[in-house]
């Protein structure tokens, strides 16, 4: 009776090893990373601590913290979300969704991992302390709180990411998609997480990594998939 159970044990287990794989979502693999687009050759350095850059910078939160109204934090509590379907209000078409858009949506999971192989390197080199732990008793977020570095932004380089790609895609509304990716970075300050610099050179990085993964063949080739899909679903 032992052997037997033992035999349906390493049975079931054998089962569930093999099969496994199939329930397994694989992760999105990024585009490019930090290896070709290295933020360490490409921004300054951010201001130190100490600097009267970064005191003007508190200073300019702290004023910010005072006059930011319910619907501006609002907005910056949503932008938190690091994904594509953020900019659902310039396009604004109800079919803008992830159902309806597989292939789009699969695409813009690879930018997303783009961005944190890129970004995350130069942060963990630079280390810049983020506002709100530089001066605890003065910044109040009003975002989800963060302790990795603050320089460069990493939801402004891929807000300005999808920004530049997306309005590749639907060049009808470049200029409120650009708009929008712009307010996407911006809202980072709004919500006390960044300093301004931090969005400077998110800006920076987020047009700079556009601009190498588009050279990429295995981009173009999801891109214009990706285009199709999005351009026919929304009947452009």
């Amino acid at each position: 009776m032992r052997s037997i159970s033992k035999f349906v044990a390493f049975g079931l287990a054998a089962a569930i090893a093999f099969s496994a794989p199939a329930f397994a979502e694989e992760k999105a693999k990024p585009f490019t990373d930090n290896t070709e687009v290295n933020l360490l050759n490409l921004l300054p350095p951010p201001p130190a601590n100490d600097s009267a850059k970064t005191k003007a910078e508190i200073g300019e939160l702290l004023k910010i913290q005072v006059t930011r109204t319910p619907e501006m934090e609002a907005r910056a509590v949503g932008d938190a979300e690091e994904n594509v379907w953020r900019y659902a209000d310039v396009i604004d078409n109800p079919k803008f969704t992830q159902e309806n858009l597989p292939k789009f949506s699969a695409f813009f999971d690879r930018i997303v991992e783009t961005e944190a192989a890129v970004v995350d390197p130069a942060k963990d080199v630079w280390k810049r302390t983020r506002p709100h732990l530089l001066y605890p008793d003065l910044v109040k977020p009003v975002v989800p709180l963060s302790k990795s570095g603050s320089y460069p932004s990493g939801h402004t380089t891929l807000g300005t990411l999808m920004g530049v790609v997306l309005s590749n895609m639907v060049p009808e509304k470049k200029d409120a998609i650009m708009a929008r990716a712009w307010e996407y970075g911006w809202n980072r300050v709004i919500g006390g997480i960044h300093y301004p610099t931090d969005i400077e050179a998110g800006r920076i990085a987020g047009i700079a990594t556009a601009q190498t993964i588009m050279q990429h063949d295995d981009y173009k080739a999801e891109y214009e998939a990706a285009r199709t899909e999005l351009r026919t679903v929304l009947g452009m």
